[in-house]
């Protein structure tokens, strides 16, 4: 896609692509406020969890924290090993933090009993995603072969 073509979510929508050894089915469902109630209609049958943060925008990581927080503490999700890949996005920008300052902004090394990664990340670019993916390759359990 175009820069000029990029807008943030509007609702939810799903995708569906392949990388060379998963299937993904994503779910989009923004973090506006209004729609965070459908993110846990989709976590029973989640088999891993992206987690995106705009590492420019300090102001939201407060809020990013806070819906991490209630996310791992969801019934469908508490209780498993389920993987979670974060990507500290927006890289490009003058005020992005680093993946290191994000992950001790959202408290990730509390997370024991989940096996996850960051990734610094510029999805304009692509740049961060391939890593990402062959960390969830790489994880045990964190989606259904092809």
């Amino acid at each position: 896609a175009q820069c000029q073509d990029i807008v943030p979510t509007i609702g939810f929508s799903i995708e569906k692509f392949k990388s060379s050894s998963l299937s993904f089915t994503v779910f989009d469902m923004s973090g506006q406020g209004r729609y965070r109630n459908l993110w846990e209609h989709y976590y029973k049958d989640g088999q891993a969890i992206i987690f995106v943060i705009d590492s420019s925008d300090k102001l939201r990581m407060v809020v990013a924290k806070e819906e991490l927080d209630t996310l791992l503490n969801h019934p469908d999700i508490k209780h498993r090993r389920i993987p979670i890949l974060f990507f500290a996005n927006k890289m490009d920008l003058r005020d992005a933090v680093t993946s290191v300052k994000v992950s001790q902004l959202l408290c990730l090394e509390n997370i024991k009993d989940k096996p996850w990664h960051i990734c610094a990340s510029d999805a304009i670019k692509g740049e961060g995603l391939q890593e990402g993916v062959d960390w969830l390759q790489g994880t045990p359990h964190a989606a259904v072969p092809l």
